[in-house]
Formats: C-alpha cells, sequence, structure tokens
C-alpha cells in the first residue's frame, strides 16, 4: 500500500517531526502537477490547502484528486480507509491568505515568471517569515523568484508528472537559501516518499537539461525525413529500453509545454539544441497540445495512440 510504504519511509529515514517542523502544507495551483503534489502529501499524512484561484478550477482539482484517490484503491495501492484519511487531510480554498499558515507553500502554476513572482511578492507579506517557498518551475531558475521574496527560505522542489507516481524530486537551491531552508525541504521530499536529488540552480535543472535536447532533436530529425514518428519511436523504446519514444513523451509532457520550456531554455543558453524546431512551433499553432487536447503527435481519440501525419 503506498499509505504503508509511506510512513515506513518516513520512519526510515528518522527525521525528527520538530527538526522537520512541517505539518501544514499549502500547493497553489490544482492542475495536473498541483494536485499531484497535494494528493502526495496528503496520502503521506500532511494537512494540505490547496489553493486556486476561482471556485470552477477548484472543482475541477478536487475531482481531479478524487479520481487518482479512487484509482489507487481500484489497483490496491491505498485502502479505502487510507483514501478517505488523506482526503479528510485536504482544504480547498481561492483567496491566498487562506494558505498563510502553513509551514511550507509550493507554487505549481502556469510557466510565467512574472505571474510566479507576482504571486510570491504577495504571499511574501501574508506569511510568517519562517514560511518556505518552494516553487515547482521546470524549466525558470528559482533565483529569478527568490530575488523577489525571502531569497534565504526559498527552493525549488520540481515534481514529475505524474506526481503519485513518479519518485523523483529535483531539490534546488539558490547562492542565497539557508542550510536550514534546503535540509528541511530535502527532508520533506523525503517525507513525501519521494527520492531527492539535489540540483543546481540552472535552468532545466537536471533532468530538463538533458531531456528537452533530446525531444528537440527527434523533432529535427523528423523534419529531415530520418524516420517516421511511429519508427522513431519505436526505435528509441526497443533499442534503447526506454518506457516510450520522443514523439509520445512529448504528447504526455504537453506539446506546448515543451514549446515554453525550450523557448526559456534558448533564452538562457542560447545553445541551438534548446531552441523550438519550427515543426514544433507548426504543431502549437494547430493548437495539437498532446493527449490533453486530444492531439498532438499522435490522435489520442481511439482505444491506441495513432501518428498524425505531419
Amino acid at each position: 500500500m503506498i499509505f504503508h510504504e509511506q510512513k515506513k519511509a518516513q520512519s526510515e529515514i528518522h527525521y525528527k517531526e520538530e527538526e522537520l517542523s512541517i505539518t501544514n502544507v499549502g500547493v497553489v495551483g490544482c492542475g495536473l502537477m498541483g494536485s499531484g503534489i497535494a494528493e502526495v502529501a496528503a496520502t503521506s499524512g500532511f494537512k494540505v490547502t490547496v489553493r486556486e484561484m476561482n471556485s470552477d478550477l477548484l472543482e475541477a482539482g478536487q475531482k481531479r484528486i478524487r479520481k487518482s484517490m479512487d484509482r489507487a484503491v481500484e489497483k490496491e495501492k491505498l485502502t479505502p480507509e487510507e483514501r478517505d484519511a488523506a482526503w479528510e487531510c485536504l482544504t480547498f480554498v481561492t483567496a491566498l491568505e487562506d494558505i498563510a499558515h502553513c509551514d511550507i507553500i509550493i507554487e505549481a502554476i502556469v510557466e510565467s515568471l512574472e505571474l510566479k513572482n507576482a504571486l510570491f511578492s504577495e504571499l511574501d507579506g501574508l506569511c510568517s517569515p519562517d514560511t518556505i517557498f518552494a516553487s515547482n518551475t521546470s524549466s525558470l531558475t528559482i533565483t529569478d523568484m527568490a530575488a523577489n521574496a525571502r531569497a534565504d527560505r526559498f527552493v525549488g522542489l520540481h515534481f514529475f508528472n505524474p506526481v503519485p507516481v513518479m519518485k523523483l524530486v529535483e531539490v534546488v537551491r539558490t547562492i542565497a537559501t539557508s542550510e536550514e531552508t534546503y535540509d528541511r525541504a530535502f527532508e520533506f521530499a523525503k517525507a513525501l516518499g519521494k527520492v531527492p536529488i539535489a540540483a543546481k540552480d540552472n535552468s532545466g535543472f537536471v533532468v530538463n537539461l538533458l531531456l528537452v535536447p533530446y525531444m528537440l532533436d527527434a523533432i529535427r530529425q523528423l523534419e529531415r525525413g530520418v524516420a517516421s514518428v511511429q519508427d522513431i519511436d519505436t526505435g528509441m523504446s526497443l533499442g534503447c529500453g526506454y518506457p516510450m519514444g520522443p514523439f509520445m513523451l512529448c504528447d504526455f509532457v504537453g506539446i506546448d509545454t515543451l514549446y515554453k520550456i525550450s523557448e526559456i531554455m534558448f533564452d538562457e543558453y542560447r545553445e541551438e539544441r534548446y531552441a523550438p524546431p519550427p515543426l514544433l512551433k507548426r504543431v502549437v499553432a494547430m493548437n495539437r497540445y498532446g493527449r490533453k487536447t486530444g492531439k498532438g503527435f499522435y490522435d489520442w481519440s481511439g482505444e491506441t495512440p495513432v501518428p498524425l501525419p505531419l
């Protein structure tokens, strides 16, 4: 059972509650990533307050979390009692001040530095000086946010989708992050049953720094006629043992998300391998964002995905 495994993991790392000093977790944003982070924190026994901008988005997030928990029960990863106990740990709000009491606040909103900075600036005036701020950004640097709000208590906590399944969390510190803040964030990730790794505060951290050029290069090879979408995916899956090929991975990540990340990383590094290929721009222009819209490099409307002509 996930719940039991997480509790066991908590006891195995032997952290003391007073050292971790995190009881109440705030999550801002209840989309795919935010809902997953909230679910994992709740099933790990933390009190979680989830904030969304309006009631419609909040209701959609609640349904997403409940559906995921119900699916975990069906797969016997949670008991009905564990699911119900975790659900009781969740509170859903629309007012930002309603998460001001939290010991750590994890931001999981859209990948916009302007919006993130505005959010953290407002939170900085609402929260205790001891509250840790964390961003789930996948491509922006933590320094660009921390410079505007409590730099010593600011970290990156980059989770991976789907959060309840993926074990990795990149814990990112800036040159201003205090040792205490970093240690608490690292132990918090362990308490969620995750495996944290230390990452330098560069755009893309560890995983996306290596993964994004791989996906972009696959798109370039498709443009050059090296092979088809299906053959490239089959080649990388069977030849390298990857669970899925680069084009299917693009559809899972979100093609619009990949495009945004590549623009941010190219702006940071000015290296060609991070530049979005023309074909990527065209697919985004057609609003083919992947699984979430039903079409990307594949058509997801049927029982099995079918490669689309490009």
